[in-house]
């Protein structure tokens, strides 16, 4: 699921557990904020994009796929794509987007995924995973889902962020939650979001078998610099998210799968 807006100072404060990030509640202003946004179509989007490559061909789980942004972008650009949210609401305007061409379900990321084994040549996952506190079964089934010499291209919230602006913490080694309101159209909305070490991130992806392949804290497309002035010198010159290229290696020709 993707954000909307840069690094807002919020307070922290208890979040109710049956609310938190429901995307229903706010579904419709949310896909409408994100569709032109500086962090969203200026940089997180064109980001994975850029990482994603050469995608014509290729089978791509769009993994919090939300409203449908990236996978209509992967699908211009001729890959198979499937989308999954957990929020209904998300989907359905997903599938306005999209049309009847790109399979659409509702899965959580906490349970398993409805998929085949090596079912798909990639997954993306755009700032989805920081929604989570354990990312080791997510992990485990995005790794099942796809196939040897695969990838997984995954953003979330940059640890400095996460560690300094939001909500700062003085145990930037602790794998804590922090929770604030997004308000859309005078309706708030719940949000928890899981922040954890650079190194708590990279071994989880090797746990689950993944072999890391790059690193990316990329910068801004410069058409921004006319459209948004001042947030883009501003995202130019602080982190804002972390981009990650996985692989599922492939196995040695004579020992097996």
């Amino acid at each position: 699921m993707e954000r909307l807006t840069p690094l807002p100072e919020v307070p922290a404060r208890p979040a109710d557990p049956v609310l938190a990030n429901d995307y229903d509640v706010f579904a419709e202003a949310y896909s409408a904020e994100n569709e032109n946004s500086l962090v969203n179509a200026y940089y997180e989007r064109p980001a994975m994009l850029a990482l994603a490559g050469d995608v014509a061909g290729r089978e791509i789980l769009d993994a919090g796929c939300g409203s449908g942004p990236l996978s209509a972008a992967l699908r211009d650009r001729g890959a198979v794509v499937t989308g999954i949210d957990a929020s209904a609401g998300m989907l359905a305007l997903a599938r306005q987007r999209l049309g009847d061409d790109v399979p659409l379900r509702v899965v959580d990321l906490n349970d398993p995924l409805p998929f085949d084994n090596e079912a798909f040549d990639d997954v993306v996952a755009s700032l989805v995973l920081h929604y989570l506190e354990d990312w080791g079964p997510a992990l485990a089934e995005l790794r099942r889902v796809l196939r040897p010499g695969g990838r997984l291209i995954a953003s979330v919230d940059h640890p400095f962020v996460a560690y300094t602006i939001r909500d700062p913490r003085p145990d930037y080694f602790a794998t804590t939650s922090y929770a604030f309101d997004w308000t859309f159209n005078g309706r708030s909305a719940s949000m928890r979001f899981w922040r954890k070490p650079l190194h708590a991130m990279t071994d989880a992806f090797t746990a689950a078998g993944f072999r890391l392949s790059a690193i990316s804290e990329p910068q801004p497309d410069p058409a921004a610099r006319e459209l948004f002035p001042d947030g883009f010198h501003a995202l130019s010159a602080e982190p804002c998210f972390l981009f990650f290229v996985l692989d599922v290696p492939r196995s040695p020709a004579g020992s097996g799968p």
